[in-house]
């Protein structure tokens, strides 16, 4: 019986498998909100049969975008926009939505990765100014940010918290609060990034007190039947950076406050980081967590084959896998996944028969007549 089509439990939600899509930036919405391109982006996923669509990095603050195309919700238009979407999706799909609450920082005000993804230069059409835990730029020659103030904190905080209501009232199934890939709580963690000499930064415990306060937040804001988890970078790829020792640290204390899984992935606060590429490249990351801390861990990275996800799950490496290019690439990936380790996937009726001859019973509940 395939471990990958198994059932699993993440804190109050029961996931039919242990497929999730990874959050992926469209850079298509207009002020924040989602317009037809996410309606059928979403909803192609949602048809895809993985237990968990976690929807792109949404921004908590306008400032807090990426780029200026990049999905928010910090408006009622944001929101209207969103309870549109998921209208569609859960009028055709049972599949699981959690969200990705997220804050650029040092990284926002870029351009959009097909017009080249540099940062869009304070005073050009369409820039912003960036905050940060310091005022440090991301890359040579780029425009600073300004350090956060107490002031500055409290309005990301905050942002988060009214983000975090938002979902609720959209009947999201999770939250995921993103601290990873060198956005602005990661950039609180990482020594690369944070150069502050107050309570938020210098020990590896001050430069966590930012990032837990805002899922203490989360949590608190969110209902308390629907899980909240976060996602890390477990190393910088850089030394001297934020490393994976940090990484436990951070998912035992998360784990203490509530905290239903981590997700682990790497790198992304620096551009000297000496990434070593190959297949599953970062499960030993997201093993160690789950040894080390005993939450429920999602594995990312260059998971592409359906005997590799196995053996990651089977072994006990990770609890999921999360899937984004592949996924893309094939966005019927766990339908392939089921024929291929002898599990059954659910499929919406008007493609019962798709399914291949030798695989009939592909399909849960399946039977399709003809006239």
């Amino acid at each position: 019986m395939s471990q990958l089509f198994q059932p699993l439990q993440i804190g109050p939600l029961r996931l039919a498998n242990r497929i999730a899509i990874a959050p992926m930036c469209q850079y298509s919405a207009s002020e924040g909100t989602p317009g037809d391109w996410h309606l059928i982006h979403l909803g192609h996923l949602a048809l895809s049969g993985a237990g968990l669509l976690i929807v792109e990095a949404t921004a908590v603050l306008p400032e807090g975008r990426i780029t200026p195309g990049d999905l928010g919700l910090y408006s009622d238009a944001n929101e209207a926009g969103i309870a549109r979407v998921l209208a569609a999706v859960r009028a055709h799909s049972t599949i699981k939505v959690a969200m990705q609450l997220a804050h650029a920082g040092r990284k926002a005000s870029s351009r959009a990765p097909w017009d080249g993804g540099a940062q869009i230069r304070l005073g050009a059409p369409g820039s912003w100014q960036a905050v940060s835990a310091s005022a440090l730029p991301h890359a040579s020659g780029e425009d600073p940010p300004l350090a956060l103030d107490a002031a500055g904190l409290a309005r990301v905080r905050q942002g988060f918290v009214d983000a975090a209501r938002r979902a609720a009232r959209l009947g999201l199934d999770g939250l995921e609060i993103h601290a990873a890939h060198g956005y602005l709580l990661h950039q609180f963690l990482s020594p690369i990034a944070n150069h502050r000499g107050d309570a938020y930064g210098g020990s590896l415990g001050n430069r966590m007190r930012f990032p837990i306060e805002v899922f203490d937040a989360v949590r608190e804001a969110f209902p308390a039947d629907r899980p909240v988890w976060m996602r890390i970078s477990a190393t910088d790829w850089v030394s001297g950076g934020w490393d994976i020792e940090g990484t436990v640290a951070l998912a035992q204390a998360l784990k203490a406050r509530g905290c239903a899984a981590i997700h682990v992935t790497t790198g992304g606060v620096s551009p000297q980081q000496a990434i070593k590429l190959g297949p599953g490249y970062q499960v030993p990351y997201a093993q160690r967590v789950k040894a080390e801390v005993g939450l429920p861990t999602i594995a990312v990275g260059l998971i592409t084959e359906p005997e590799q996800a196995e053996a990651i799950i089977a072994s006990g490496e990770a609890d999921a896998v999360s899937l984004a290019r592949a996924m893309l690439y094939d966005p019927r990936w766990p339908w392939h996944a089921a024929a291929t380790l002898g599990a059954q996937v659910e499929a919406p009726p008007q493609y019962w028969r798709s399914q291949p001859r030798e695989f009939k019973d592909l399909f849960e509940n399946a039977q399709f007549g003809a006239r």
